[in-house]
């Protein structure tokens, strides 16, 4: 097995396109990483440059000890699952399994043994006589996993693997492959444009946006400490709230003030928040006392619980429900306080609806600062 090493990776395409910049990271042997972010971001090139199927052009990559810059794919001992499974449709489950190894010139019985094995571990020893044509979507999935694990790879790159099936089927595939990582005990690389997959099979995330690095840390860092609101609205489902804000001091106590003057759809109320003393730092809120910054909060740190709302000090306000979406343990509530757009997440035992006005709490231990000019989070620690 194999750790890898990515040094200030570019790629540069001809007409001055940068798809990837200064990528750099340490990934663990046995690690499994993620890449993660919109379309477009650089992820998928960056496991393609891993793979030797795009060429590096600048930086160094290193697979053990070994710099692969100028390797060729078929020997860096990787084993790559896309997207769309590019199984050979002659070909039977065995036969595609096994096509890799026969290239190779693996003995007959030897080929047999591995592929019977792969086919153990995915629980598809009974379609290895099937054409792909006859297997459903997530059978093709699996197929594409065992011709991977037949050549017993250092690496496995996995390119959006789940992005053609359906919700069940991929919820469920989700824990097939967790599992499997532990079962091989191998290195994963994989890319997905889907935040659930990022949060519940990584080791690491690597969050991407227009070809740079944007954070790499645990999934509950990414969630409690996004580093800057880019990666405070990509990680978590719905997304944080935003909502501009100004950050007050009075008598040593930092709080952000939001709301409207008197206008057309509010009421010219304002709001406030404290911050707790425990996350404050002065040295680095000072700078934006009486400044406009964006204030974030996630749906599930805002309550309409009693127990709540008869202790909050500060922040509780008023929101008109828009729409009241029941998801089944839990419901959605779109609201709008003073012109601002909020979406909670509340009991599904809540019984508000459409056009009712509700008083909400704001947990203060749970807030986030942004500066509104370069985005980035002033305040880092969520308890």
């Amino acid at each position: 097995m194999a750790s890898l090493s990515l040094k200030g990776i570019y790629k540069r395409y001809p007409g001055g396109v940068t798809a990837v910049t200064d990528f750099t990271m340490n990934i663990k042997d046995k690690e499994f990483i993620i890449l993660v972010g919109p379309s477009g971001c650089g992820k998928s090139t960056t496991l393609r440059m891993v793979a030797g199927l795009e060429e590096i052009t600048e930086g160094e990559l290193f697979i053990g000890d070994r710099l692969v810059n100028d390797v060729a794919p078929k020997d860096r001992d990787i084993a790559m699952v896309f997207q769309n499974y590019a199984l050979y449709p002659h070909m039977t489950v065995f036969e595609n399994m096994a096509f890799g190894l026969k290239l190779r010139k693996v003995p007959k019985d030897e080929i047999r043994k591995l592929v019977d094995e792969a086919a153990r571990i995915l629980d598809i020893t009974h379609l290895l006589d099937r054409k792909p044509k006859a297997l459903s979507g997530g059978q093709r999935q699996r197929v594409a996993l065992g011709r991977a694990i037949v050549r017993d790879p250092q690496v496995f790159l996995l390119d959006e693997p789940l992005s053609n099936l359906d919700a069940k089927l991929r919820a469920q595939m989700r824990t097939e492959l967790s599992k499997l990582h532990k079962k091989l005990g191998t290195t994963f690389i994989y890319v997905t444009h889907d935040q659930i997959e990022a949060m519940t099979m990584g080791d690491r995330i690597v969050v991407m946006k227009d070809g740079y690095i944007q954070q790499i840390d645990s999934p509950i860092n990414l969630y409690s400490n996004p580093v800057n609101k880019f990666v405070a609205g990509f990680i978590g489902s719905p997304q944080m709230n935003f909502i501009e804000s100004k950050l007050l001091k009075t008598d040593g106590k930092y709080m952000v003030e939001f709301g409207s003057e008197d206008g057309k759809n509010a009421r010219g109320r304002k709001f406030y928040v404290e911050i707790p003393s425990s996350k404050v730092d002065s040295a680095v809120l000072d700078n934006y006392v009486n400044k406009e910054v964006i204030f974030g909060v996630r749906p599930e740190n805002i309550h309409d619980e009693e127990l709540f709302l008869s202790t909050a000090k500060t922040g509780v306000i008023e929101a008109t429900v828009d729409v009241a979406e029941m998801m089944g343990a839990e419901t959605y509530l779109y609201l709008t306080c003073e012109g601002i757009p909020l979406t909670v997440r509340v009991s599904s035992r809540s019984t508000v609806r459409p056009q009712d006005v509700v008083k909400l709490a704001i947990d203060p231990k749970h807030v986030h600062i942004f500066d509104k000019d370069t985005e980035q989070a002033v305040l880092l620690t969520s308890l």
